[in-house]
């Protein structure tokens, strides 16, 4: 029998992109399709949306949804159904999907998205669109968990509302807002509660996600039993403690078809496990790129947000031992102002050897990780992350944080672990500055040692990173939740 899941995410590729979740989204029909199911995205009508959206037909018109005229649009991502929420008044805007084009958040981004969340759980239940109510809606970060709060609130007693999934994909975020958006929201006086969307006195849009969920997944095993605990759970791990039953950590996949060193048009050279040695155009274009000089010790990459949680300060101050121990960087990325200025300060201090591009460019990050020996992720708390698995893919040998997806992904390059032939990658306990900077030293050694840094680059390779497992792993959750009991 097939399974049709309404998939509601704030971006999936390729239609919109800012970070992993998109990746993950525009993966995941592919990924569940093998196993029978039917996935449906659900997207809010961004301009850059509205742009890639052909021959779409209406399924819904609302004269009012929460304040505001929209419709439903029907159309395709990919050769897989895609839904989106045309509401100018809430996404017609210059910026991005989430802020300005200062960087700084839409002051409606709460009704944005409760709008959102609650148009998905009318398509879900069936209420709206014309059609029967899906098997399973899946919902994915704050700005989609309120879909299973107005499911269970507006539609848990008339039998028709599916069962729910919640993906935290990153419990940093959480989507808090003032009390006295609650009377905004559409939603009966009973959801005020604590096993509502009440959270410390006001709004949680993922604290309500998670209260009504019928599962709760997020992206990593060791991320699952992580946020258990108060150094990781962000003030929810009572609430992740209490459900446990419920939580389930599933490690994200890549998609082949896009990074794919053998067929990457974005490489000088392609490449594979077998024609190692070619990786050295590419080394050579990063080098170009970036303004880098040609040397013989490693070229260490980094693709990041430049944040606090993926440890960008302390790599900022190991940037002088990277260098000293003939090491080289190459860094792409955004965020903080006071960290763009540290980087741009130590590529001032290392002309030739530190070089910076500040923004995101995505033929560039496949190059860089076609290119670079090894790339650097030193996060304080990673619930999978992505740019590892894609150094794998790529023979980038991954330097990381043993944390969350990266634990799970990366296998240290210990002596049990080279006598036997399964490292990948560096891993390193606790990010402080002497930790970081041992790893660095680690990672030399290592790259100078040819016969080892071939090793772990081949069986980086050959690790099986695809969407197989975990689309499987995805698809017997839904199969469960609809199971008879």
């Amino acid at each position: 029998m097939t399974l049709r899941v309404l998939s509601l995410a704030s971006e999936a590729f390729p239609l919109v992109k800012t970070g992993g979740l998109a990746d993950v989204a525009g993966a995941l029909p592919d990924a569940v399709g093998p196993a029978g199911i039917e996935m449906t995205v659900m997207l809010p009508g961004y301009p850059v949306v509205m742009k890639g959206l052909k021959r779409a037909k209406l399924l819904h018109h609302y004269a009012d949804l929460l304040g505001h005229e929209a419709r439903l649009l029907r159309g395709k991502i990919g050769v897989h159904p895609l839904v989106v929420l045309d509401a100018p008044g809430l996404f017609d805007r210059d910026g991005g999907a989430y802020g300005d084009q200062n960087g700084r958040d839409w002051a409606d981004n709460w009704l944005r998205f409760a709008a959102f969340a609650k148009a998905g759980a009318e398509l879900a239940a069936g209420v709206v669109g014309g059609g029967k109510p899906f098997d399973v809606l899946h919902a994915h970060d704050w700005q989609a968990a309120m879909a299973p709060a107005y499911l269970r609130f507006l539609h848990g007693d008339k039998g028709v509302a599916p069962k729910s999934v919640m993906t935290i994909h990153n419990i940093a975020f959480q989507g808090q807002f003032a009390r006295t958006i609650f009377p905004k929201l559409g939603l009966p006086p009973a959801a005020w509660a604590m096993d509502g969307v009440e959270y410390y006195g006001d709004v949680g849009f993922l604290k309500a996600g998670l209260e009504a969920a019928d599962a709760i997944t997020t992206v990593s095993p060791t991320y699952a039993r992580e946020i258990r605990t108060p150094g990781f759970g962000m003030g929810l791990e009572g609430l992740i403690v209490a459900k446990s039953d419920r939580v389930t950590g599933i490690v994200n996949g890549i998609d082949p078809a896009i990074w794919n060193p053998a067929h990457d048009p974005a490489l000088a050279k392609t490449f594979t496990v077998r024609t190692l040695a070619r990786r050295v155009a590419n080394k050579r274009a990063v080098e170009q790129a970036f303004g880098l000089e040609p040397g013989d010790g490693p070229l260490f990459i980094v693709i990041s947000r430049l944040t606090w949680q993926k440890g960008m300060d302390v790599l900022a101050a190991t940037l002088d031992h990277l260098v000293a121990s003939g090491g080289r960087l190459a860094l792409l990325g955004s965020g903080d102002a006071a960290l763009e200025n540290a980087f741009h300060q130590a590529a001032a201090r290392h002309p030739g050897r530190v070089a910076v591009r500040i923004g995101y460019d995505e033929p560039l990050s496949h190059l860089m990780q076609g290119g670079g020996d090894a790339i650097l992720v030193p996060s304080r708390f990673e619930p999978c992350g992505l740019t590892q698995l894609y150094a794998l893919a790529y023979g980038c040998v991954p330097v990381v944080a043993r944390t969350g997806g990266l634990a799970d992904t990366v296998i240290d390059a210990n002596v049990a672990a080279l006598a036997a032939g399964t490292a990948t990658g560096i891993q390193f306990d606790g990010l402080t500055l002497d930790s970081l900077s041992l790893a660095i030293s680690r990672t030399v050694r290592l790259y100078h040692q040819p016969e080892r840094w071939g090793a772990i680059q081949q069986c980086g390779m050959k690790s099986d990173f695809s969407w197989t497992h975990s689309g499987r792993a995805y698809a017997d959750l839904y199969a469960r939740l609809c199971s008879p009991a």
